[in-house]
């Protein structure tokens, strides 16, 4: 597939501060790409480089393979959503989404069609004639993505456009945002420091910190398969276990568990003390489990609970249940033998 972005050793620089290490990505078209980390990591840095906001300090941006550097923002064919909607409080809902088009010398009866085709993507046709101030904030969120839409950018960079609304429309706003790029094929570039929003929605996931790339893949690669501490620490919930490597064959590792539980891994390493990743859904309550634990208590988070054991060493071990009425739950204090799934513990590299 073409790419629609290359970013070749990319390094930004702010004085003596470098917020960006030699950044090398391809983002291809038509894909839903995602850059996630915490804030300051440099994630926006490169949507504002993309944008144009931005000069590069050094390496190259291409679009569809020609170096934008020396590009102004208004010359290139992308567009971006803000975390803050920016809607012109003095204009109609149709003529803010229309206000790009107009900018680029468009009639007004042309933008106006365009602009009521954007309108009736995004389900607010029938709210072209109010004042953004009139809207809710989903409405205006949508409004601000018709508008950034009916230029028909080649690009559209999202900086974490879903920030500021309430959890209920957040969940919606994330599967409309999904099928909206499905139907409009234009690349999507959107950045959040959100995990379940990344992997609800992405293609593929860049994960970031502190100016450099971490891993990138699909959603379902970077959250069963990471490739360093940070990442299985960063995206959805595990549990860290200091492990000892004894033996390694040409796929997999033995390694000794905390308590003296031996288990065997996918991947290699040194011979040595490691860190081990299990998900917590990927343990659970079994006599013949390697794990020994005490159970210090249970949380419930409604569709799921959270057992909360510590280990013979002191390491603390979250196993998660799903919530049943047909699950007996073990009493605070009552040591548990736990398993782990085949294939489902990770050896990090720190």
């Amino acid at each position: 597939m073409a790419a629609a972005i290359e970013i070749i050793e990319v390094v930004k620089r702010f004085g003596a501060t470098t917020a960006l290490e030699s950044l090398t990505l391809s983002i291809a078209d038509n894909e839903f790409f995602t850059l996630l980390g915490p804030s300051g990591c440099g994630k926006t840095t490169v949507l504002r480089m993309i944008a144009g906001f931005e000069p590069v300090s050094a390496g190259e941006i291409r679009l569809f393979g020609q170096n934008i550097a020396a590009l102004p923002p208004d010359r290139r064919p992308v567009n971006t959503v803000f975390q803050h909607y920016a809607l012109f409080p003095h204009m109609s809902v149709i003529d803010n989404v229309a206000f790009g088009l107009k900018m680029k010398g468009v009639d007004l009866a042309a933008r106006r069609a365009r602009a009521g085709k954007m309108l009736e993507m995004v389900h607010l046709s029938a709210f072209a004639e109010r004042l953004p101030a009139q809207l809710s904030g989903g409405q205006q969120q949508r409004v601000a993505l018709a508008r950034a839409l009916a230029p028909e950018p080649r690009v559209l960079l999202l900086d974490e456009p879903l920030s500021a609304l309430d959890l209920k429309l957040r969940q919606a706003m994330r599967i409309e945002l999904k099928q909206l790029q499905q139907d409009t094929g234009i690349t999507f570039i959107f950045v959040t420091h959100d995990q379940e929003e990344a992997l609800t929605m992405s293609d593929r996931i860049a994960v970031m910190s502190a100016g450099r790339l971490q891993q990138v893949g699909t959603a379902r690669d970077i959250y069963e398969t990471p490739l360093n501490r940070f990442v299985a620490d960063f995206i959805g919930e595990t549990n860290l276990l200091p492990v000892d490597v004894e033996a390694i064959s040409q796929d997999a590792s033995r390694v000794r568990l905390p308590g003296g539980g031996a288990l065997t891994v996918p991947g290699t390493a040194t011979p040595g003390r490691h860190t081990l990743s299990i998900r917590p859904e990927r343990l659970v309550p079994d006599p013949a489990g390697p794990l020994k634990a005490r159970l210090e208590r249970v949380v419930y988070l409604g569709t799921d609970l959270h057992l909360m054991t510590r280990l013979q060493d002191g390491s603390g071990l979250v196993v998660r249940m799903q919530n049943s009425a047909r699950s007996a739950l073990p009493a605070a204090g009552e040591v548990l033998s736990i398993a782990i799934e085949e294939g489902a513990a990770r050896l990090l590299a720190d």
